[in-house]
């Protein structure tokens, strides 16, 4: 049969095409790895990777029909590789063009908004079978099945010429179910008989179905209030076969290339896509930090600590007063910007538990601080907080894994709220993940349809909070007489679990370090009015100027300096000394040295700087004298409750006072180190 000068034209250009981008090459080396098998295969599958805009510089027909009509596309280039098979005599088993399946993989899609679709627009184009890119973060996938990739029909007509060869031969195409591949109601087109299937030639690949949600239906999550209330969170379907099966993990986000189809089971109908290929998300952060950042930077060089303490100290003043919560508030900024973006791994992390009879003020802080991250997810209490397993819903019967709140929070923050409102067991898995950072999930195989059990581990990559409400009406029953200075009745949190977190924080709001007037002022003027005027702090520093912040601060690579590192080792030798009791067993966790590395390093990078000096491990060290002191009581080394804001930081001469008070502090350390730590003699900065 003749070919149309323009099929012609469209064959020689894709010919061209692979020739050029070297994907001939790759088809000849996979024919000759088809040939040497010496097997008999009913379909023999190739894939060929393609730039559209590569192929549409040198055919615009062909790279329109790959965009728009990928269907034609797959027809041009079987042709193509059909007639190479034969000239060559790549596969000499090779019977029939229908043998060969083609699979068309797209490095990328234009740059054009034609080419994005969002969820959030009315109708969704799925009847068009073209590609489209959307991006998403997944919440549930299944593990990987089966599905009949090719399949070899014969009539059943023993005297008819297509009882044998293949001439029927059925590939999977996107967007089909499986019943569109196998099924019992297909017929000869030559007598018409009835077609059989040669079980013997079926071809099986790998399935993969996967649930994502639209990378902004995390602000849901957030339980911050510039969320919309009316906002509604549906994920989608995502189909993966063959290479890309296990190509996504739980809490990734990436950018999808795919076909949209809509399947109807029964009186279910449902959005999915069949991905074509699948990119994982690189965030482009900020280049630089507000004007007002910059101009507080620069006025606040000359000291290690006052850029940190000014922001902390009006950090979420739409919330809190000025001045108020300022430990916990650093503390905040310090973990937030440990955090990473979706296309990163963070190895070091800082967790937060807040002790606290405020919980309602302390709730609030805490949700609007998540919300200055992209990853910050508030646990709800209904909702599990690690992967569970549930019946997939599509059909298949297999074991599919929802993400639940920890994954979904990968490189932020999973807010967990009230610690006490989880049952016993949740916190024993709690602990269990802040020691290892991973999470074990059993699949019992008989139930889900598989002759064996699986044991699934995921990574947790993200840092945790959480607060425990030690108000008298909680602490009536638990009030225990406790003769150790310092040392608080912690109540009914575990002493592992307490350990487990990187930093507790006791906001002892009846102290004289909390005065309480700011505090009833400002509730009862945001009772008032809620939406008042915003206050002199938040004029000058708003929610977007600490947002880029923290996003430009995350950013930075710090190391650290010979100095911090030997004054980090010291401090831990000697702690390890002064907190062993009688039994010889430390009351140091073992992470105390990750924990103390991670704080050294947050507080360089939210004073934007590369290096850790030995005035980032000063703060990190009284943080976590700190936390220590509340769990075991004081020790040699003694730090007062408010280490970090002796003085309400007023003025200029407030902050001079604070820096002669840590430059103090940095001397005791020094002392402590060398009187207590074993071989380890830290030389005096006399300067």
């Amino acid at each position: 049969m003749s070919l149309t000068p323009q099929v012609a034209r469209l064959r020689e250009a894709a010919l061209v095409y692979l020739d050029r981008s070297g994907g001939l090459q790759k088809f000849v080396e996979d024919c000759k790895a088809y040939d040497e098998s010496r097997q008999s295969y009913a379909v023999y599958r190739f894939l060929i990777y393609v730039n559209p805009c590569d192929i549409a510089e040198l055919d615009s027909t062909l790279g329109n029909l790959i965009l728009h009509e990928p269907r034609k596309a797959v027809h041009i280039f079987q042709s193509v590789c059909a007639v190479s098979i034969n000239t060559l005599s790549l596969i000499e088993q090779l019977k029939t063009e229908n043998q060969i399946n083609v699979v068309l993989k797209l490095t990328h899609l234009p740059s054009l908004p034609s080419y994005f679709l969002s969820l959030l627009e009315f109708p969704i184009d799925y009847t068009s079978q073209r590609f489209y890119m959307l991006e998403g973060i997944v919440v549930a996938m299944t593990v990987v099945t089966k599905y009949t990739q090719g399949a070899r029909f014969l009539c059943s007509e023993e005297n008819c010429p297509y009882s044998q060869g293949y001439q029927y031969i059925r590939v999977h195409t996107p967007g089909a179910t499986e019943s569109a591949t196998i099924r019992q109601d297909f017929s000869c087109d030559l007598c018409a008989s009835p077609l059989k299937e040669d079980m013997k030639s079926r071809v099986l690949g790998d399935k993969q179905i996967v649930e994502v949600i639209d990378a902004t239906a995390l602000h849901a999550f957030q339980g911050s209030c510039r969320n919309n209330p009316e906002l509604r969170v549906q994920s989608f379907t995502v189909f993966l076969r063959d290479e890309l099966s296990s190509a996504m993990i739980l809490g990734d986000r990436c950018k999808i290339i795919g076909i949209p189809t809509c399947l109807q089971n029964y009186s279910h109908v449902s959005f999915s896509i069949e991905a074509n290929s699948i990119h994982h998300y690189s965030a482009k952060g900020p280049f630089s930090i507000s004007e007002s950042m910059k101009h507080l930077h620069l006025l606040t060089m000359r000291s290690p600590w006052s850029f940190t303490a000014i922001i902390a100290n009006v950090f979420a003043s739409q919330l809190v007063p000025v001045g108020t919560y300022n430990t916990l508030k650093l503390c905040l900024l310090l973990s937030l910007v440990q955090t990473c973006n979706e296309d990163r791994k963070s190895a070091t992390y800082v967790d937060c538990l807040v002790l606290t009879s405020d919980t309602l003020l302390i709730n609030r802080l805490l949700n609007y601080s998540i919300s200055l991250v992209p990853r910050g997810i508030r646990h709800l209490p209904s909702c599990e907080i690690f992967a569970t397993v549930t019946k997939d819903e599509h059909g298949t019967g297999t074991a599919s894994i929802q993400a639940c709140s920890a994954l979904l929070a990968k490189g932020g923050v999973c807010f967990v709220g009230d610690l006490m409102s989880q049952r016993k067991d949740k916190l024993e898995l709690l602990q269990s993940v802040l020691e290892s950072r991973s999470t074990t999930l059993f699949i019992p195989g008989k139930k889900y349809g598989e002759e064996m059990d699986q044991q699934l581990s995921f990574p947790v990559e993200c840092s945790f909070w959480s607060f425990v409400d030690m108000g008298p009406s909680t602490r009536r029953h638990l009030y225990k007489d406790i003769d150790i200075i310092g040392k608080m009745d912690l109540g009914l949190v575990p002493a592992n679990l307490a350990d487990a977190f990187g930093v507790l924080v006791h906001c002892n709001e009846s102290s004289t370090l909390y005065p309480i007037i700011p505090l009833v002022h400002h509730t009862l003027s945001k009772a008032l009015i809620p939406v008042g005027p915003p206050s002199e702090a938040s004029l000058q520093l708003t929610s977007q100027d600490f947002e880029k912040l923290i996003a430009f601060a995350k950013e930075l690579h710090v190391e650290l300096s010979p100095e911090a590192e030997k004054l980090i080792h010291g401090y831990y030798l000697a702690s390890r000394r002064v907190r062993t009791d009688s039994m010889n067993s430390s009351k140091l966790s073992t992470s105390a040295l990750k924990n103390l590395i991670s704080l050294s390093e947050a507080h360089a990078k939210l004073s934007l700087r590369s290096k850790v000096t030995e005035e980032d491990v000063l703060v990190a060290v009284l943080l976590y004298e700190s936390s220590l002191t509340v769990k075991h009581g004081t020790s040699v080394f003694s730090v007062s409750p408010n280490a970090l804001f002796p003085f309400e930081l007023c003025d200029e001469s407030c902050l001079d006072r604070r820096d002669e008070y840590l430059i103090q502090c940095y001397r005791q350390l020094l002392q402590f180190i060398n009187t207590y730590g074993p071989g380890s003699i830290v030389s005096t900065n006399e300067e």
